[in-house]
């Protein structure tokens, strides 16, 4: 129990990742929300990386919900996930592949820069 207060010290947006209404049918957030609090509330408060991602996942499910555009690309790049037969931790591939995903997102968006002339 008290493990869980210290991971929810670090994960600062689950109760708006919890609480999140998303659309009828979309089964893909939901499952991102289960898969979401399995993994944080699975790691080994001893390991740092594990502790880095869970803090980096809680930011980008954050994201998630927040922002329509994000949620939508994340979902098309979720849908080109394999995870192999021999993992033998799928939840912890997932979340390392969303953290990919997310890091290569943020690269490209950050990389187009508009520039709009006002008359």
């Amino acid at each position: 129990m008290n493990n869980n207060k210290l991971i929810l010290s670090y994960c600062k947006n689950f109760e708006k990742i919890n609480n999140a209404d998303f659309l009828e049918g979309d089964n893909l957030s939901l499952q991102l929300v289960k898969i979401y609090k399995d993994y944080i509330f699975s790691i080994d408060i001893d390991n740092e990386d594990e502790i880095s991602n869970a803090v980096q996942i809680d930011k980008i499910m954050a994201k998630y919900v927040d922002d329509y555009l994000f949620r939508n690309t994340l979902k098309q790049e979720l849908l080109r996930i394999r995870v192999k037969k021999c993992c033998t931790d799928i939840i912890k591939t997932i979340v390392e592949s969303i953290i990919e995903i997310f890091h290569k997102v943020e690269f490209e968006q950050t990389r187009k820069i508009y520039i709009s002339k006002w008359i």
